[in-house]
């Protein structure tokens, strides 16, 4: 499937918004593999550990460290370069924190995407764009059904309301810029990729499960979690990547027929509880031990929610290719070695994604 996907993109110029950001950085490592000519529009990294200095991100692309509500910048970015592909990850994607800054959340996600498609709008050339939001688009019921890309969309907390609207956003620009019937005209395709809770090295997000494990675990320290019992889709941060650039290539080869939303998550069996992560990462690490805090007073967050991923399994011929333990396994290779072994990691994680794409 690389070699598939290289015939795709080696050569072309491929724009990523969030570029600097944990998964941005793990698609500009694969894309830079597949020989593509990439341009990154994001805030500057995390300070303290990040993956894109990792991975010597500067290297990889040409880097525009600006904001996505700097529309005018953003537009002379994305039309100087005139993109073949767009990949946008660039978001406000923490819950917890959408609490202390919704206003801005929502003014990141749902008008950074508007200013990223009235960007493309101006491009003068075929272009192909695959929009990134959250399995969080869906109005969460809590209940064991898997949501379908036709569920009603809706969201509790700022974060995943502001992701909700972000797809509002998306379907407007579609139906009234670029719109399927009319695709020899404008010659522009958008598509939606919404993907479960991802996990995978070179995540060190606040208040983020994995990298809270792994902080404590290579301090030595008890780890701490908040949500025990609640259930989320995990997977291996490569699975939805691998989804977004097959969807990616689909769509250049019939826009026509891709232009729509599509789920990435894994197989509904690995939707597991907290505590089940927490004990496989302890195991995959070699020892350790954890605690519940049972805080009061806390932010409102999801305790269930499971993805449909069979149209992207149908359509795009998608399928997760680790199950939990697999990728918690990958994750916590990645960080023991970071922390034992900080200089290669860079080979480390291009390793990681050759070892992948080598699985059934």
């Amino acid at each position: 499937m690389f070699d598939e996907l290289k015939k795709v993109y080696a050569g072309k110029k491929v724009f990523i918004t969030g570029h600097t950001g944990f998964k941005g950085s793990w698609l500009l490592q694969i894309l830079s593999m597949l020989g593509a000519n990439i341009k990154g529009y994001a805030l500057a990294p995390e300070e303290g550990p990040n993956l894109y200095d990792v991975i010597s991100g500067d290297s990889l692309c040409q880097s525009i460290i600006a904001d996505l509500r700097d529309r005018e910048k953003l537009k002379e970015a994305v039309t100087s370069f005139q993109p073949d592909f767009v990949f946008h990850l660039a978001a406000q994607p923490l819950v917890r924190l959408s609490y202390q800054i919704p206003s801005e959340t929502f003014e990141i996600n749902a008008i950074g995407t508007a200013n990223l498609l009235d960007a493309v709008k101006f491009l003068d050339k075929p272009c192909f764009s695959v929009l990134i939001t959250t399995d969080k688009v869906y109005h969460n019921n809590e209940w064991e059904y898997p949501y379908k890309e036709n569920d009603r969309l809706g969201g509790y907390d700022p974060y995943s309301a502001s992701k909700a609207c972000t797809e509002l956003v998306i379907d407007s620009y579609r139906n009234s810029f670029f719109n399927t019937n009319t695709f020899a005209t404008h010659n522009k395709a958008i598509a939606v990729g919404r993907a479960g809770n991802v996990i995978g090295g070179g995540d060190w997000s606040k208040n983020r499960l994995i990298p809270d494990i792994a902080s404590a675990l290579a301090a030595g320290q008890v780890i701490e979690i908040r949500n025990p019992a609640s259930v989320r889709p995990w997977q291996h941060v490569l699975e939805p990547l691998f989804g977004y650039l097959l969807l990616g290539g689909k769509l250049y080869n019939d826009p026509v027929k891709y232009s729509q939303a599509y789920n990435f998550g894994p197989d509904i069996n690995d939707a597991l509880p907290v505590t089940k992560m927490v004990e496989m990462a302890i195991k995959g690490w070699g020892g350790g031990e954890y605690y519940v805090n049972q805080m009061t007073g806390q932010p409102h967050e999801a305790g269930l929610l499971k993805l449909d991923i069979s149209k992207a399994i149908t359509e795009l011929n998608w399928n997760p290719k680790m199950n939990a333990y697999q990728a918690v396994t990958f994750t916590i290779d990645w960080y023991k070695k970071f922390y034992s072994d900080e200089k290669n990691m860079a080979q480390f994680t291009v390793d990681q994604i050759a070892n992948f794409f080598d699985l059934a």
